[in-house]
């Protein structure tokens, strides 16, 4: 089997938004940071350079890569920032539309392709949408293709950014490029409050930053029993009433004498093999 390889750049299309793999044959050098127009599905658009040059083998990119056209240069500019200000226009009307629709959706942003053969307006809602209407009316205003596109809620918080529990910028709209996910035992495996409340992001959803610290926690408690468990201590019976991370100790219930007593163990009593 032949082993296809290729150097390709690392293009972002929106801010933090996946990667995509390009190669490059021209002969201006491209940099990190540096604006280039390359080939979509929706058209011809602009990305921005995020990584390489790095030689990549066809099985790790998923596909053959397509090539950078070019680097944006002055006259490019000039046709992005007419985009973008068409867009900011094509985002309003958009909101005055939906308000005059009756429609239950939040319009986020609006998107040109480089062309303006395309345009993408992105948004969120918390029901189902018929926005059928909606489409006709911005078609006929902006004669272009036009896609409507539903983003999830992590995805909505990400656009429109916000501010974290931590009164740090949040993680989604500040570095995440990635959502992982996140269930309620990393919670629990970190001995925080189960008030959702307390451990959700602006999005509803549970903190992205519970995922950061896992990993110790999951070392430091690797063979020390859990809460509510029951298990031989010094050849007794004996239930686990507290596991304290923080102290690295467990309290156990003995009974002795007919009389409940609670005894300290660290956690090293587990990890040398007495459990």
């Amino acid at each position: 089997m032949i082993d296809l390889k290729a150097e390709v750049y690392g293009v972002e299309l929106e801010k933090l938004g996946p990667i995509h793999y390009y190669n490059y044959l021209g002969i201006e050098k491209i940099n990190i940071f540096d604006y280039v127009l390359v080939q979509t599905e929706n058209g011809i658009e602009v990305g921005r350079i995020v990584m390489g040059p790095v030689t990549m083998r066809f099985e790790e990119i998923g596909y053959e890569p397509n090539s950078i056209i070019r680097r944006v240069g002055d006259e490019d500019k000039k046709q992005v920032e007419e985009n973008d200000q068409k867009a900011k226009e094509v985002a309003q009307y958009a909101k005055q539309m939906v308000r005059a629709l009756g429609l239950k959706m939040r319009i986020l942003d609006a998107d040109f392709t480089f062309d303006r053969s395309k345009l993408v307006i992105h948004f969120g809602s918390d029901v189902r949408i018929d926005f059928r209407e909606l489409v006709k009316i911005l078609a006929k205003r902006y004669k272009t293709r036009i896609e409507l596109k539903q983003v999830g809620a992590r995805d909505e918080v990400k656009k429109i950014g916000s501010i974290g529990l931590c009164g740090q910028e949040a993680c989604c709209s500040r570095f995440l490029r990635d959502f992982s996910s996140i269930k309620m035992e990393l919670a629990k495996t970190q001995q925080m409050m189960i008030n959702t409340a307390k451990i959700s992001g602006r999005c509803g959803k549970l903190l992205c930053c519970l995922k950061y610290e896992n990993d110790f926690y999951k070392e430091v408690l690797k063979n020390v029993p859990n809460e509510n468990t029951t298990i031989e201590y010094e050849g007794k019976p004996a239930r686990v009433v507290t596991v304290n991370v923080f102290l690295k100790e467990v309290s156990l219930q003995v009974i002795e004498e007919n009389q409940p007593i609670l005894i300290k163990v660290p956690f090293s009593y587990f990890n040398n093999g007495n459990s």
